[in-house]
């Protein structure tokens, strides 16, 4: 799991998002930044992720926030999830988990009885001085921007 804490500088990362532009973490510097790590789109509690903070999204905005969210899957399929569920935000593809393991939320998982490695689901909240302000390890997918908020 995650070694980063709050006050520290969020790992620069870059990674290529769903229309398959680069996309680095200094790019968004000069602003606040929502960084989440998902397991997988189409899935139950991804997808209820997502929508929750799709729904909320314009709070996010006037707020100053950028949504950027990561996981393993390709940019077809980040594609895909995006126009079914009209996600106005960022997706990042990792399958070579390097982004992930950067944040230390590349973890061995059990589901049932059988140990894996993967994603923890995990939100960043990062300033735009690009400064970890709050970590979110304990994700409720139907209430994240609660959460957040």
């Amino acid at each position: 799991m995650s070694t980063l804490s709050a006050g520290k500088k969020a790992p620069s990362f870059s990674g290529t998002d769903h229309n398959g532009d680069m996309i680095t973490l200094k790019s968004f510097l000069s602003k606040k930044v929502i960084l989440y790590f998902y397991p997988k789109d189409n899935t139950h509690a991804c997808t209820t992720q997502a929508c929750n903070l799709r729904d909320n999204y314009q709070k996010f905005k006037k707020a100053g926030y950028e949504i950027i969210g990561v996981s393993t899957d390709s940019v077809k399929k980040h594609q895909n999830f995006i126009a079914k569920y009209q996600l106005p935000f960022v997706l990042i593809s990792d399958p070579d988990h390097i982004i992930c393991e950067q944040y230390g939320v590349w973890a061995e998982k059990k589901l049932y009885g059988r140990t894996y490695m993967g994603i923890v689901r995990t939100t960043f909240v990062i300033n735009e001085k690009g400064v970890i302000e709050e970590i979110i390890s304990k994700v409720e997918t139907a209430r994240h921007s609660e959460q957040l908020l």
